[in-house]
């Protein structure tokens, strides 16, 4: 296939353990784009959340939202010359979906204020992708890489986190969503699937949610 991407900035979301660092390491390398990944070990309160999230869930979603904003502030503005693609593997909004699901209704009403003055400041990508997987296999792959911050994750807050997500790309309307169902493929091992998904963002998208799926043969 043609690697001519009609994207300036693509944004790849998923769960947790849905694989989107590894495909955009792929993709980055394939394509010779510009990267963009998540510093999310830096925070200092991830482990303390994991192990009591009702204690450290407002720190913790402070800290990832001032974090990302000025990572993805600091990176798009700075024209490469080398790349017309830049992939990353976040969108701002997640900040407020993790921030939704794990805050208190009085938490969540201060933090959706600061996070509105921050998002205004944001540019948006060309085209997010949505990597989507059942909670099985996420949970499969969080055991799998093995960090030990993650051992406390449940399947229920995997499922928050997703619908979540879900319920966002039904109202959105801001920009085109690509959900790619990726259930039972791996990607990194097998050239046909990782060509099936350089294929689906080398389309263009009109402004809502759009859907596509690997069938296998």
């Amino acid at each position: 296939m043609s690697e001519k991407i009609p994207h300036r900035f693509i944004a790849v979301e998923g769960n947790l353990g849905a694989g989107k660092t590894t495909l955009c390491q792929m993709l980055q390398q394939d394509l010779n784009s510009k990267l963009i990944l998540e510093q999310f070990t830096d925070n200092p309160f991830l482990p303390l959340f994991y192990k009591n999230p009702e204690r450290y869930a407002f720190p913790v979603e402070l800290f990832f939202m001032s974090e990302r904003h000025k990572q993805l502030q600091d990176e798009l503005v700075q024209a490469d010359l080398f790349s017309s693609l830049t992939i990353a593997d976040y969108y701002f909004i997640k900040t407020l979906l993790f921030a939704k699901s794990n805050l208190s209704e009085e938490e969540f009403r201060l933090f959706q204020k600061l996070f509105n003055v921050l998002n205004n400041t944001c540019i948006e990508p060309d085209l997010l992708i949505y990597l989507h997987r059942p909670v099985e296999e996420l949970v499969e792959s969080i055991r799998k890489r093995g960090r030990n911050m993650e051992t406390e994750i449940s399947a229920d807050y995997l499922q928050k986190i997703q619908n979540a997500y879900l319920e966002f790309f039904k109202n959105q309307d801001r920009l085109p969503v690509l959900i790619l169902n990726v259930e039972g493929m791996d990607f990194m091992n097998n050239p046909v699937e990782f060509e099936f998904i350089k294929q689906a963002i080398s389309e263009t998208y009109s402004i809502g949610t759009h859907r596509r799926s690997y069938v296998k043969d």
